[in-house]
């Protein structure tokens, strides 16, 4: 069944409005008519089994028939500190980890990234991704829109950090904690929160790695082989919500 997001403003006396370009992708790509059945979820966990009563290019009009809550999000709230990579990685990234169950994902401007973005193209980039993340959401059967957050300098990042229950920041040159013994100790404390730092492509620097030890970031390795900025934060992701939310 056809999945949409929709904002709870637009909920109304049982019935979801649907506007701009969703209402021209179930009119104009699905080719819906009136009683086609639709998924749509409010973004808090709501999905609502709606059926359509009102259609054309710009508006949709459902009714409601049914209302359960999402059990596709996991428990634990992922956040992900992406150093800014080249070319399009980001939006591949963001499309697999939003699949995977991220929370949300913070862009970080590091010492050794190559893109660098000025507040017109931060604004058009964050726009972009966030349409790549409501994409990946819908094909998933999400219960949220996972946000992506305006460009962070590491500083910012660690700051934001700070208020997450434990982070960790997987790094080539760490032996001794692997990704369990990381979870095992998020467990104990029974988390809610949980911060992924990933560096771009050459990594962090040394400086940034100590300054993220002395914010109390924990220092983890993914395993004998150096993973991509494309593959780090997916495989730390995946393994995360498969150890803690299955």
């Amino acid at each position: 069944m056809p999945r949409f997001f929709v904002e709870e403003e637009n909920i109304k006396d049982n019935i979801i409005s649907l506007y701009g370009d969703d209402a021209g992708h179930i009119s104009r790509v699905l080719r819906s008519k009136t009683g086609d059945m639709m998924t749509v979820c409010d973004g808090s966990g709501n999905d609502y089994e709606a059926a359509i009563i009102e259609i054309s290019d710009n508006t949709v009009k459902l009714e409601i028939k049914n209302t359960t809550y999402t059990e596709s999000e996991p428990a634990v709230k992922i956040i992900l500190f992406q150093g800014l990579p080249k070319g399009d990685k980001m939006e591949l990234i963001i499309q697999k980890c939003v699949e995977l169950g991220v929370y949300s994902i913070i862009p970080v401007n590091t010492e050794r990234c190559i893109v660098k973005l000025d507040k017109n193209k931060e604004k058009k980039k964050i726009e972009r991704w966030q349409k790549v993340s409501e994409s990946a959401a819908k094909q998933s059967g999400r219960g949220i829109v996972p946000q992506i957050g305006e460009v962070m300098s590491f500083g910012e990042a660690l700051k934001k950090a700070s208020q997450l229950d434990m982070s960790m920041i997987p790094y080539e040159l760490e032996r001794d904690r692997g990704l369990k013994e990381f979870l095992d100790d998020y467990r104990t404390k029974n988390g809610r929160t949980l911060g992924i730092f990933i560096g771009p492509e050459g990594g962090f620097a040394f400086e940034e790695i100590e300054k993220a030890l002395n914010s109390g970031i924990l220092p983890v390795t993914l395993g004998k082989r150096i993973l991509r900025t494309e593959t780090a934060g997916m495989t730390a992701v995946a393994n995360t919500l498969f150890y803690l939310d299955m």
